[in-house]
Formats: C-alpha cells, structure tokens, sequence
C-alpha cells in the first residue's frame, strides 16, 4: 500500500483509545492536584488544627491556692508540700495484666490501702462503676492520684525502685495547711476544700469558667467557698504530644498556673484564740457543776461567741463548739471522719453554732421589747409591778426563782431581769390588739421592733449557709399549724391519755390561736422565737452604734500575688433602726446598769469599768426537755461580745467568766488596771490599713495612721 492511502479503521479506533485513555489520566490528575490545592491551600489551616488536637493533649497543671490571713497578715491558711503517690494509666496499659496487677497489688500494700481501693481511683468518673469521692475527675493523659500527703520515706522507695514501681509516680505538690498562729482552730470561719463535682465541673464549663477543671479542689464551706473564685488562681497547661494509641511521646509546651489572690480578713488571731479557749474552758467547767434543777451535771452539748466591731460590723473573731480540724480534708478524708462530721453523737461539729445554731434567747431580748414599749405607748417613767409572778389564765408565769423586787422602772427591769414586768407588757398588747386568738394580722409593736432589728432574717455575713433565727409572730403559728395539722389531727383520733396525745388533741383543735400565753413568752425571749448568735450580735451592734445594723464580713481584702489589692470589701449597711436618740440612750445607760449593779455586776467587780464602759444583758432560757441555755449579750464603744452555751445553766453564772476575760484580752486589762498597750490589737481597734506585702513575698502587720490611735 502506498504512502498516501488512508489509515486502516483498526489504528484508528486505536488511537481513539489511546486519546481517550489520556484525557482520562489528564482528568483525574486534574480532580487529584484541585482537591491537593483544597486542602492544603484552602482549607490547611483547618486541617492542620485538627491534626494537632489528634496528636497534643493538655495536662493540668494545678496553681497554687490563695492565702488567707488576718487583719494583721498572719497566715490563717496557707500552702504547703507534700508527696502524692500517681498512677500513669497510659504506661500501666503497655504492660500485661498480671504485671499490670501486680503493680497495683503491690502500690497498695506500700500505701496502707486495699488494691480495690486504688483501681477505684483510678475509674474516670464517667465510668458505670464509679463511686462518687473516689474515682477520677480529671484529664486522662496524666497520672491519677491514689494517695495525697503521703510519708516522705514511701515516695523515696517508689522513686528509688522504679523497677518495682513501673508506672508509678511520686512528686511533691502543694496542698492547704493551717498554721493555727496562736493555736486558732477557726474552722467555720475558714471552712475547707474537697473535689468538684460533675455538676459543678458542667456548670463552669457551660459558662466557660477555665478556672477550674475535673482535678480542681474547691471550697466547701467558710471563706474558703465565699471567695473560691478568688482564692483558686487559675491552672497552667502542659501540651505533650501522644501517638496514635493516645500514649505520651513528648512535651510540646508549658503555660504556667497563677497562683490564687491573698484574701485579707477582719480576724484577729490573737483573739480569735482567747475566744475559742475561753469557750472551750467554759464547757468543759459547765460539764463538771451541778445544775440544781435536774440534778445532774450541765450537759453543755455547744456553744458559741461572735466579736464584731460595733461600727462596722466586721467579724474580729467567732468560735463554735463542738468544732473539727479542716486539715482531715487534705488529700481526702475518710467515711468515718466524714461521718463523725456529721454524727449527732458527736455534736454534729460541721455545724457552726455562731451563724447556722438557733437558739432561744431568753431575757438578752428585753433591751429589744424595752425598744418597742418606749415607742408604743410606755414612757421612761413607767413603773410596773416586778411581783414574784404573773397570772395568765390558769397558769403562774413566774421570775426567776420566784424573785420579787415591787414597782419598778424599764431600767430596774433590765438589771434585774424581772420576767414579770416584761410579762405585763407582753399580755398588755395582746388585749389591746390581739385578744382575737384567730387574727393573723393582729398589730403587735414587740415584732415590728423585733423585725427591725432584724431578727427572723439571715444577716447577709459573707459565710455560706447561715440560718435566718424565727420571730415566733401570729403568722409562723398560723403557717406551722397548717404544715402539721394532719399529723397531729390523725394522733389525736389515737386512744391515749399521755402528753402526747393530749397534746395532739389540744393542738388539732386550735394550735393556729395566738393566746396570752404565747404573748408573755415572746416578751422575754422565750416559746418557739429563735436566734443564732451573730443575730444576737448584730442587733446589739446597732444598740452601740445607734441603730445601724450591718452585714456582717469576715473578709476585708483580696489581694493579688503581686501585693496588688483587686478588691477592697466594705462594711455594708443592712438596714437602720428609727428609734428616737433619747430611748437608745436610755436602753444604754440600762444596760450599763446591768454591769455595774445588775445580773452581771458580780462578774465584772474590780474592771475598770470608767476606762471601758462595758453595757451587757444576760440571759437564761428555758427550753422544754432541756437544761438552761446560757446567755451574755455585752458591747461596749468599740465591740460587740455575745456567748452562749446550751444546755450551760445561768447567763452571768456560766459564760459571764469568760466574756470578762474576753473583755480583758480585746482593752489589755490586768486585774484593775486598764493598759491599751497590751490589747490584743495594736491600738486596741484594728486599723483600717491593709497589711503590707512585700516584694519578697513576706506579709508584714498594717502601718498604724497616728489619728487612729486610742
């Protein structure tokens, strides 16, 4: 065939082929080198980013907790080291279950502990099998604490044998520690720390809340959960880098945790231990003296005083008993600590007595009554009968031991403390405004005045959890009557003829009416009217300070690691008490009375009272079933002091001793000699200046303004 004939149909459809084949190639190429450029070019930011979140994990690295001091910069809380013992769940996963196990058996045996009890620490929180309190809240690229504050020869052997310990790791971390200046305790001021929980870990990150993470310690109670957002500093971060199967194979990079701020209280520690040991002193005489009415020794089941600065409010110190050691909670605390917390056999000593115990009040009520009767109709020249006791129906409301001292005035009541007088006032408004049993709003001055010293409401301190004290008014009975007239309706149909049942009836058929008899004992602090200390506390505050009552703060400053102060914490005005200037002055030169020549007169005899004019009002009340509670209400130009014991007998007879005392440490009185130089506090009140905290990190007491000295 010759050159120029045509090309056969078979080589044609050949190379049709081929070109095809070729476009084909050149397509996919093309589809190849686009989708390249996409995402590296396009989108290689994005994918670059969940590339690293695949290959880096963050580990927590916790700050170290804020201080707490007092009002002179001594350490209420601070930090320390101690060894924790880790378990590396990634490392332990490498070997093989039976060396895996015995790793754990033998970690165990080193640290006093069943193997169960570890590898329950080490289960996410998240796990099914998981107990609350024990298993692991945190990330899980770092090792698992199974024992916190552990002894230093125990951490020794784990690092000096790592062929034994495979997986195990033992490193010092810091912790709380309470270095008790003085030997304070302060336990339901300062509170303590333990683990967040899943809730509170979901709620911060709901609201992107980074200062805390599932390895957190948080506060529980105290200042300690007041300021926790404060005191908590915030986490740093180290970025290691893992492999596939999520094992670490290196650091990546170190963001440094932030220590907490220093939060700066009113306390005094030199007071605050006068407090607690004249309280704890103070129960331990009240448990060894015989009360005459039942025969047997004073239980003393708690007790509680609160020192407040009479024009701020601010907390000077607070001691309740019974009372615990918040160091119980550093590196977990064990069931049968926590369940002593909370053992009614042990006094329940969570509980703080000076803020959450309720109490009734007995006669350190009257000056309150005395408030309301001089502005409702009574004058300062009333006289009214102190007889031996007061007829109520059928029933005698009698004085104490049956005491009888004539025609007497509001002040001589007050001194003497004559129930009957103020049962007269009692009885006298419930005739004129509520002889009608059923009328709920039935005007009563006694619990308008009551009210307004704020009493029935929680005082708003800067402590959680504090209880609100009951004004035992119309309406309470009312209310109470409704909750448990069921209960007590279906005992009354019960056949029975003891207390309890006639009680019962009595109650089903009218337990709303507000009689007589409840009146009178409202109007000496007895019946159902309950209060707790601080309450107590704050309302003779306002008798000192002519009528303002504040919220009381235990905290005065936050400070920050640097020395910087972040926040300064103000007294704050609750409310004021509209009373004419001429009925506080009376009330005060009463109980100034009290002190002198009254109930309290042979406690103070020999302090020199014209250097410290010291106005107080004791108290006794008496509670169904029980022994006595014992009262001491006293103030004087400066402070605030109020004690009670349950269950302690006499006001004067069992605490007036140690609110004397108390007296002594807060002026540096000696016997009769009235020296401010050796007050508690320099100056005898506390300045209002900030300690000072140097570069070096060291606290030094607050410099003294010359204006504010004494």
């Amino acid at each position: 065939m010759s050159a120029g004939t045509s090309e056969a149909p078979g080589a044609r459809r050949s190379r049709l082929r081929l070109v095809v084949v070729q476009a084909l190639v050149l397509a996919l190429f093309g589809t190849l080198f686009a989708r390249l450029w996409f995402v590296q070019v396009l989108d290689g930011e994005a994918y670059q980013a969940q590339a690293a979140s695949q290959s880096v994990r963050d580990i927590v690295v916790q700050p170290q907790r804020g201080l707490i001091v007092d009002a002179q910069g001594r350490p209420l809380v601070a930090n320390r080291t101690a060894w924790t013992i880790s378990v590396d769940r990634t490392t332990l996963g490498r070997l093989d279950d039976d060396a895996a196990g015995a790793v754990l058996d033998r970690v165990a045996g080193l640290l006093g502990l069943e193997r169960a009890a570890v590898e329950a620490r080490l289960l996410d929180c998240t796990s099914g099998d998981a107990v609350a309190g024990e298993c692991w809240n945190g990330s899980p690229y770092q090792p698992v604490p199974v024992a916190v504050d552990v002894e230093r020869g125990v951490a020794l052997q784990i690092q000096e044998q790592p062929e034994d310990y495979p997986a195990v790791v033992a490193v010092e971390e810091t912790v709380r520690s309470y270095p008790s200046p003085y030997g304070v305790n302060a336990a339901h001021l300062l509170g303590y720390l333990s683990p967040i929980t899943e809730s509170e870990l979901d709620a911060a990150e709901d609201a992107d809340d980074r200062s805390v993470n599932g390895a957190s310690v948080v506060g529980r109670a105290g200042v300690e959960q007041q300021y926790d957002q404060w005191l908590r500093g915030m986490p740093g971060y180290q970025r290691v880098a893992v492999d596939s199967m999520g094992r670490v194979i290196g650091d990546d990079s170190t963001i440094e945790a932030t220590p907490g701020d220093t939060l700066v209280t009113s306390l005094d520690a030199q007071v605050q231990s006068v407090v607690e040991q004249q309280l704890a002193s103070t129960i331990e005489t009240a448990r060894a003296t015989r009360d005459e009415v039942t025969g047997r020794n004073y239980v003393a089941d708690s007790g509680a005083v609160v020192v407040l600065e009479a024009d701020t409010g601010r907390v000077v110190a607070s001691a309740s008993q019974p009372t615990y050691d918040p160091g119980v909670w550093v590196g977990g605390i064990s069931t049968g600590d926590l369940e002593q917390l909370y053992s009614e056999e042990a006094g329940t000593p969570l509980l703080s007595r000076a803020t959450q115990g309720q109490f009734a009040p007995g006669s350190t009520w009257k000056p309150f009554v005395t408030a309301g009767a001089l502005t409702n109709g009574y004058s300062t020249d009333t006289n009214l009968n102190c007889s031996s006791a007061f007829r109520v129906g059928n029933r005698d409301f009698k004085n104490y031991e049956s005491g009888a001292y004539g025609s007497i005035s509001f002040a001589r009541a007050l001194e003497v403390s004559c129930n009957t007088f103020f049962y007269r006032i009692g009885y006298d408004y419930w005739a004129q405004y509520g002889s009608d049993v059923s009328d709920v709003d039935a005007f009563d001055p006694l619990v308008e005045e009551a009210k307004d010293f704020g009493f029935g409401t929680a005082t708003g301190i800067d402590v959680p959890g504090e209880a609100s004290g009951r004004i035992a008014d119309r309406a309470w009975k009312q209310e109470y009557y409704e909750a448990q007239k069921d209960y007590y309706c279906t005992l009354a149909e019960e056949d029975g003829n003891d207390f309890q049942h006639r009680f019962a009836r009595e109650f089903c058929a009218e337990g709303y009416a507000y009689r007589a008899g409840d009146a009178v004992n409202f109007s000496i602090g007895q019946g159902d009217t309950i209060v707790t200390p601080l309450q107590l506390a704050v309302a003779y505050g306002a008798l000192a300070n002519g009528g303002t009552l504040y919220e009381p703060r235990v905290a005065k400053a936050v400070v920050s690691p640097e020395g910087q102060v972040v926040r300064e914490i103000e007294p704050t005005v609750a409310s004021t008490v509209d009373l004419p200037p001429e009925v506080f002055g009376y009330i005060d030169t009463a109980l100034e009375g009290v002190t002198r020549d009254g109930t309290m007169a042979w406690r103070m005899g020999g302090f020199p009272l014209d250097d410290v004019n010291i106005r107080s009002k004791t108290g006794s009340a008496e509670v169904y079933g029980k022994q006595s509670t014992s009262w001491v209400a006293s103030y004087s130009d400066d402070y605030v002091v109020v004690m009670m014991v349950s269950q302690g007998g006499t006001g004067s007879g069992t605490s007036g001793p140690a609110v004397r005392a108390i007296w002594e440490a807060l002026y540096g009185v000696e016997g009769e000699t009235f020296d401010p130089s050796k007050a508690a506090i320099p100056g005898v009140v506390a300045t209002s200046a900030l300690p000072n905290f140097t570069e070096d990190g060291s606290i030094l007491p607050p410099a003294r303004d010359p204006q504010e000295q004494q």
